[in-house]
């Protein structure tokens, strides 16, 4: 075996140069704060487990070996509102027959991983298990200061580089000696040991960066790690899943603006939410591809989950997006009713299929959050027609409590992270209208019409006396909300250049014209959800409304079909 040993001079040199570094050799910011210790974190689900303590009877456990696009920070528990996709693996997997344990750790390499945590996490390993390991971000930089975890680039088992730490980040580390060896030979290292314990080793590539290549393409590391694991893989007979390579090709379908959001803001490496879910799906979807690997026998269906819709050939589908006040019961002739109960009022049921999926309490937010959104998104064809209305539970004080369903009360991008004041739960929440803008984009995204309606009126009037609404741009009558979500709204449109009906104004100017007394026919229960003549006039408003954006071909004759 060769050794090269490093002059004191260049280890000097390197220390003087990596002293003055704030950030690691990636560029970002290290914000792990305990490299090498599991959290004490009491309650956080995310926390580094107990190896092996997830084993039901006999069944198998599936160990996650990784950095911080595995599991971002020692908590893991998106504080920072990034995620590592190791959080939500187990989603892909039948739980009843494998468990999975993520065991990664931000920060760290190929050569740290398995000097410092490699030895505890392996004590968990048993006959059966898999270790699917995936490292590599983190195997540049330094050999012997700051982080002191690179390895030898390339996957040469004879070289080996001989240090003495210096200027570390742990102090303890300093004058330690340590062999440094390739990035191959760590992963040869990982293998033996996993095969030792009878247990399957499986090699996967990193996951992508934001980083294109041009327009169309994001970078891939084709010629570098993932060359280094091909090889390793072929030459131990290992299984290889191409995590990078999936979930690559699904951003490039996404497009620049969805592939942003996937990342959460402060780089282009660590995921939000997001892209940590489409991480964990790619890597299913990896894993159900790879020929060779046993594991994809304990994996979940994962056909993406669609909306229940009697598509006609030839026929676009109408979908309807929203609220109570656009579905409710719908069936007591004195009960509450949303407009979409009244949709093929609207729509000619020659034209079109209209399909309402829309939920009684939802926001933008709990709208996404459920799956509702998603099984929308997975059924869109070219050509259909997307209605997306929200509103009357978007706003207030319920972020981190009660339903939690509230967003940023604003309709341009922005988000923060909140802390769930029950669950402790860190919540990254975004815009009202942000929410809104994703939807329109995933409907373009899959070749379908995005148009935005506003929120239908309340039947809240000035009492006598009472100082008028300053946003009352039709008169002194019907409450408007035109300084707030009107504002939003049209932010949103000026934003897409989205289509837009103010279903809001159409129906508080008829209300207007009818007057007080004759508007509460239009209600029922409280000031928001309609009886059945409510429902009617706010599906009058919305025909009225495609028509001036010119859907007369999808459309029933005459608005007059409508009761009133």
């Amino acid at each position: 075996m060769k050794k090269i040993l490093i002059s004191a001079l260049c280890l000097l040199l390197a220390a003087g140069a990596v002293a003055q570094q704030k950030k690691d050799a990636n560029g970002v910011n290290d914000t792990t704060v305990d490299k090498y210790k599991k959290s004490d974190d009491v309650g956080n689900k995310y926390a580094r487990p107990v190896p092996g303590s997830s084993r039901k009877g006999k069944n198998p456990v599936l160990l996650l070996i990784g950095d911080s696009t595995m599991r971002t920070g020692t908590k893991g528990n998106g504080n920072n509102g990034q995620w590592g996709w190791g959080a939500f693996a187990y989603q892909w997997f039948d739980t009843t027959k494998i468990t999975v344990e993520n065991h990664a750790l931000g920060g760290t390499s190929t050569r740290t991983f398995y000097n410092q945590l490699w030895p505890d996490v392996l004590k968990g390993v048993k006959k059966g298990d898999y270790v699917l390991i995936q490292l590599g971000h983190n195997d540049n930089g330094p050999l012997d200061t700051f982080t002191a975890r690179n390895s030898i680039h390339g996957i040469d088992p004879d070289t080996v580089v001989h240090v003495t730490l210096h200027d570390c980040r742990n102090p303890k580390d300093n004058g330690r000696e340590e062999d440094v060896y390739s990035y191959g030979e760590y992963m040869r290292k990982f293998i033996r040991d996993i095969r030792a314990k009878k247990a399957n080793p499986i090699l996967c590539s990193l996951t992508p960066r934001n980083s294109w290549d041009n327009d169309t393409t994001i970078t891939r590391k084709t010629e570098t790690i993932t060359a280094w694991q091909k090889a390793i893989a072929e030459e131990m007979n290992v299984p290889f899943v191409d995590l990078e390579d999936v979930s690559a090709k699904r951003l490039e379908s996404f497009g620049h603006r969805k592939t942003d959001y996937m990342f959460y803001y402060v780089d282009k490496i660590h995921t939000s939410k997001f892209g940590a879910e489409n991480n964990a799906y790619s890597a299913a979807l990896a894993i159900q591809q790879c020929p060779d690997c046993k594991l994809k026998d304990y994996l979940l269906d994962l056909t993406p989950v669609t909306a229940q819709v009697n598509r006609k050939p030839g026929k676009p589908v109408v979908w309807l997006c929203g609220d109570s006040t656009c579905k409710n019961a719908d069936k007591d002739s004195t009960g509450m009713w949303g407009w979409g109960s009244q949709g093929y009022l609207v729509f000619d049921s020659t034209k079109v299929t209209f399909a309402n999926e829309a939920m009684a309490g939802r926001s933008c937010r709990t709208y996404l959050r459920e799956g509702r959104w998603d099984k929308v998104y997975n059924s869109l064809q070219p050509g259909d027609i997307v209605l997306i209305q929200f509103g009357h539970n978007d706003t207030g004080n319920e972020i981190g409590r009660g339903k939690d369903r509230n967003e940023i009360a604003t309709g341009k991008d922005s988000t923060h992270v909140y802390k769930h004041e029950t669950t402790g739960e860190y919540l990254t929440v975004y815009s009202f209208g942000w929410y809104l803008r994703k939807f329109i984009d995933d409907a373009r995204e899959k070749g379908a019409t995005p148009i935005l309606l506003s929120l239908t009126p309340r039947n809240i009037w000035p009492e006598p006396g009472e100082a008028r609404p300053t946003d009352n741009s039709k008169g002194p009558n019907i409450e408007r909300r035109n300084d707030s979500y009107g504002k939003w709204y049209r932010e949103v449109v000026e934003a897409t250049g989205v289509d837009f009906i103010d279903v809001h104004n159409l129906t508080a100017d008829y209300l207007d014209a009818i007057g007080r007394e004759a508007a509460k026919a239009y209600f029922n229960h409280d000031h928001t959800h309609t009886s059945l003549l409510g429902a009617q006039q706010n599906a009058r408003s919305v025909q009225q409304g495609m028509r001036a954006i010119g859907y007369n071909d999808i459309l029933r004759p005459s608005r007059d079909n409508l009761a009133k």
